[in-house]
């Protein structure tokens, strides 16, 4: 009697057992395994690729670039030219889709000159989205940015206010990159519409240098000692201009407005050196940067052959991040914390 018992208690047990295998632990198996939501995996590695990596620009787009890695569970990589040329960007992006990444964010030094390497990337199946700097006759999927002819049209109006609306301005930039065209064309093209006695007397290449961008400053003054004002459209460019108005004593008749919120710049627009600023949603780019590229590598949408060409793309083709003045009345807001 005692062993028949047991082996009903062996029996009921094994299927106590079996029953808890196939009804609970199978139905759990997924809760407790897999996370919930949108998430990678770390072998999982995207590409961040720019410029001047080294500057402080770029800081905060990484960070967004990094934030959103950590949200998602996967990896991420940063890579660019250390100094301002075209062919050493070419020579970075060609190694990145050698190795064959899940995605790329690129930030294009020319709008022209990496579209056969953005290229070749897109047709082997790594998506690419822009980033700060477009390549619009690129394959990549989508531009995330500034709207930077609007920026353009935001500094002149704010030189306009500075400036009583009369007098002469030169610009100081960097002409073979587009989001600096379309700053410069913003710019120009509201002085013409909107403020006619502030013209604009001479534009000029300050290589994203300080001491060029100062001395180009310095030339502009030799050439327009009557100059009221100038705008700068990148950081390093904005200082120069600011070292030199301050060097040649120019400081109460020359106003200067500049781009990004890098500590030099704020500095000189928290002494008065800078009228203002143009600030980025920098950290915006490189969060839905990554973003876009993880729906793109998971197949989560299904781009159209002719995305821009579409009404109802699957992703958003050009996001603008937005832009923001910064005064010496608000600066404080603006540092890094």
């Amino acid at each position: 009697m005692k062993k028949l018992l047991l082996v009903y208690i062996v029996l009921i047990g094994t299927l106590m057992a079996y029953l808890y295998m196939v009804f609970v632990k199978e139905d759990n198996s997924g809760l407790l395994n897999e996370p919930e939501g949108l998430h990678g995996t770390l072998d999982e590695k995207y590409v961040m690729v720019n410029f001047l990596a080294g500057i402080d620009y770029w800081k905060n787009g990484l960070k967004g670039f990094e934030d959103a890695a950590e949200a998602l569970g996967v990896s991420v990589e940063y890579r660019g030219s250390t100094q301002y040329d075209v062919q050493e960007e070419v020579m970075v992006l060609e190694q990145v889709i050698a190795r064959s990444p899940a995605g790329i964010a690129v930030s294009a030094i020319d709008s022209e000159a990496l579209n056969s390497a953005i290229n070749k990337a897109v047709e082997a199946g790594i998506p690419v989205v822009m980033f700060d700097s477009d390549a619009p006759n690129s394959k990549a999927y989508s531009y995330i940015g500034t709207n930077n002819y609007n920026a353009g049209v935001t500094a002149a109006r704010k030189m306009a206010e500075l400036t009583g609306g009369i007098g002469k301005v030169g610009v100081v930039t960097l002409p073979k990159q587009l989001n600096h065209q379309e700053r410069t064309r913003g710019f120009e093209e509201t002085l013409e519409k909107e403020f006619p006695d502030l013209q604009l007397v001479g534009i000029a290449d300050g290589k994203g240098d300080q001491m060029i961008s100062e001395q180009k400053v310095r030339d502009l003054l030799k050439r327009f000692p009557d100059l009221n004002g100038i705008f700068v459209t990148e950081a390093n460019g904005g200082v120069g201009a600011g070292n030199a108005i301050l060097r040649l004593g120019k400081l109460d008749q020359v106003r200067i407005i500049s781009f990004d919120t890098d500590k030099g710049t704020l500095d000189m627009v928290k002494s008065g050196t800078i009228s203002a600023t143009l600030a980025q949603g920098t950290w915006n780019m490189g969060y839905w940067s990554l973003m876009q590229l993880f729906h793109l590598r998971n197949h989560m949408v299904n781009p159209m052959s002719d995305n821009a060409g579409s009404s109802i793309p699957p992703l958003p083709t050009n996001i603008d991040t937005g832009i923001t003045v910064v005064t010496p009345e608000d600066v404080d807001q603006f540092y890094a914390k």
